[in-house]
């Protein structure tokens, strides 16, 4: 399990119309390799807008079809869920997402520590 990896999972919420909603984690890899049961992770959905927030991706990645990973809706997903791998994000594709979760998350800047 990798940061940039799209899992397909069934029914993550009940508030969810789909019965299967494709998700890319997001989460930072020493997070991931961790005994910590969740990870954030971002919905893929076909709806397309072109913001700053999404991320399109598509059967390059994995998928049926053109989508977008939507980096304004993160949740937090047992790892135990996220067992249909799907695809994975390119180096360039990972670039993207960080860019949008920035924008997401209302960073301007990263500062150095």
């Amino acid at each position: 399990m990798r940061r940039g990896d799209l899992y397909r999972v069934a029914k993550p919420s009940a508030s969810d119309p789909k019965r299967f909603r494709v998700f890319v984690i997001v989460s930072r890899q020493t997070l991931i390799d961790s005994r910590f049961s969740t990870v954030v992770c971002a919905p893929v959905y076909s709806m397309r807008h072109g913001l700053a927030t999404q991320v399109d991706v598509g059967m390059n990645q994995g998928l049926r079809h053109d989508c977008s990973v939507h980096c304004d809706e993160l949740v937090s997903l047992r790892k135990s869920q996220l067992t249909h791998f799907v695809g994975r994000l390119t180096a360039a594709k990972l670039m993207d997402l960080d860019n949008a979760l920035l924008v997401a998350l209302g960073i301007s800047q990263l500062r150095n520590h």
